[in-house]
């Protein structure tokens, strides 16, 4: 569409924070009824830019012009009055109170004793959430919603103070392909009634599926500016992280495979995944694909000994092996990295070193139980640098560090057991283009030494740029394996949706 006049000037935006210069004289503009895709690895100061504009900071140096009247903001409700609405990447519903007490946290219909007019409030609600074609019970507690459900109620939330700019941070990081296709629909729409948006996401796809502008921002700097049908993917992953990636993925389909080193007969578990049976190679990357819900990771936890099963045998290296714990599975040198290295991955609170080595501390205690500190300092550093963690020193809390660095401080830690078998589910969810990178050098790099590695993700491309094979899931059991010759999106996710490899031609993985 036309633009219709500029919404928002940023002029010089500086943000510091003790010995971090987050944002650094950054400038740019942007029209009504423009969608302005915001790009930049972990820690390039997307988000402390967009805080600044959305109230949540102060800037220590700069000025923002909205639609041609210098503002400045003390809180995020006096940029929400001002029309710039945000949406964070962290949920900020309360579990316990309805849809509509969320929605319209503060802003309920009251009487003449400031009393909430419930009925009003359910009424509200109900046309707001049809509005966007939403169909959620307004009574209904928010927690018990699913976690994709929860993100379009919180961008909902934002869109009911009806603002001029709104700010999405990573708004698809939990929604499932047909919300994705929903929210899309959304904010075409609203863009059509002159809504403007600045977009951040790590997925190049969606920046060319939704956006009509794409900036990148480096080290805390503006980098450029550029309408989205001047620019490719390399162009973008170059101005991200200053170099070329030539290659994403790397080279696949060149290594030869060595004899079978895992296989899994009939595992089943009553109501989540039956009759699960494969088997992997050394060497091999096997990948699983599937919608929200096919049990991916329900096996893949499974196999380690997470999740309980019901039936079903494991062989590691042709002998049965019992596994009823994680710790079984480090004992067999099986390594599960989890999708949720937030809640269950890391030690968020304990330094990198602590961190990368948590599941090796036997090899540095003495005969006598004490730990060897200048040992374990040894080797934190050496891990840092191997798996170019950016981490001011190894005493930094892991919690500290950026997505991209969390995630790769993870595959260190379970590196560190030398496994022969790596379950990897959502190795790159949340993490900038040049960690991508990182992450899948150092797994092909393992898969050539002969480690079988098992990679479950929702992301098509990394399914195909990584894995030699492709078994897909639905409903709990495998409806089809596909090989690497035959990769596309589409016989992918025909037998995702239950199609038997039936080619639907309007199939997929990013909306239009």
């Amino acid at each position: 569409m036309e633009s219709s006049g500029e919404i928002l000037r940023v002029e010089g935006i500086t943000r510091s924070f003790p010995g971090v210069l987050a944002v650094d004289n950054v400038s740019f503009s942007m029209n009504k009824g423009e969608i302005l895709a915001l790009l930049g690895e972990n820690g390039a100061g997307k988000s402390t830019l967009t805080q600044t504009l959305g109230g949540v900071l102060k800037p220590d140096n700069g000025s923002i012009v909205l639609e041609g009247e210098p503002v400045s903001f003390s809180s995020p409700a006096d940029a929400i009055r001002a029309g710039i609405g945000m949406v964070f990447q962290e949920l900020s519903l309360v579990g316990s109170l309805s849809v509509a007490e969320n929605i319209f946290a503060n802003r309920q219909p009251t009487g003449p004793l400031d009393n909430v007019r419930w009925s009003e409030l359910y009424r509200q609600t109900r046309e707001f959430l049809r509005e966007f074609d939403l169909n959620v019970d307004p009574k209904r507690q928010v927690k018990y919603l699913s976690m994709g459900r929860q993100q379009m109620l919180e961008i909902l939330k934002a869109l009911s103070t009806r603002p001029k700019l709104l700010m999405l941070d990573e708004p698809t990081s939990s929604l499932t392909e047909s919300e994705t296709t929903q929210l899309f629909e959304i904010i075409r729409k609203l863009r059509a009634q002159g809504m403007s948006f600045i977009y951040i996401t790590h997925k190049l796809p969606e920046v060319f599926a939704i956006a009509d502008q794409v900036m990148v921002m480096r080290d805390g700097k503006f980098i450029g500016k550029h309408p989205v049908s001047a620019v490719t993917d390399n162009d973008l992953i170059s101005m991200m992280v200053g170099r070329k990636i030539t290659q994403l993925y790397g080279a696949a389909g060149a290594r030869e495979y060595g004899p079978e080193v895992l296989r899994v007969e009939g595992l089943t578990r009553a109501k989540v995944f039956r009759d699960i049976s494969f088997s992997l190679r050394k060497g091999e990357i096997l990948g699983f694909a599937g919608l929200v819900g096919a049990g991916r990771t329900e096996v893949g936890r499974a196999i380690v000994g997470a999740d309980r099963k019901d039936s079903g045998r494991v062989f590691l290296n042709g002998a049965e092996v019992h596994i009823s714990s994680p710790a079984d599975a480090i004992r067999h040198r099986i390594a599960y990295l989890t999708e949720d290295r937030k809640a269950q991955g890391l030690f968020l609170n304990m330094s990198v070193r602590d961190n990368l080595l948590a599941n090796a501390l036997r090899r540095f205690a003495s005969a006598l139980g004490f730990l060897n500190g200048r040992e374990m300092d040894r080797q934190a550093r050496a891990e840092v640098s191997e798996f170019k963690i950016v981490t001011p020193s190894i005493s930094q809390r892991v919690l500290n560090l950026s997505g991209g660095n969390q995630q790769k401080t993870l595959l260190a830690l379970w590196l560190g057991i030398h496994p022969e078998v790596i379950i990897l589910d959502e190795p790159t969810r949340g993490v900038d283009v040049g960690a991508r990178a990182d992450i899948y050098r150092k797994i092909r790099e393992y898969a050539e030494k002969g480690t079988g590695i098992i990679i479950i993700s929702s992301d098509l491309p990394e399914l195909i740029g990584m894995c030699d094979r492709i078994l897909v899931m639905h409903h709990g059991r495998i409806s089809g394996e596909v090989e690497r010759e035959r990769f596309t999106e589409e016989l992918i996710l025909s037998y995702a949706a239950g199609l038997g490899g039936s080619v639907a031609p309007a199939a997929a993985d990013v909306p239009a």
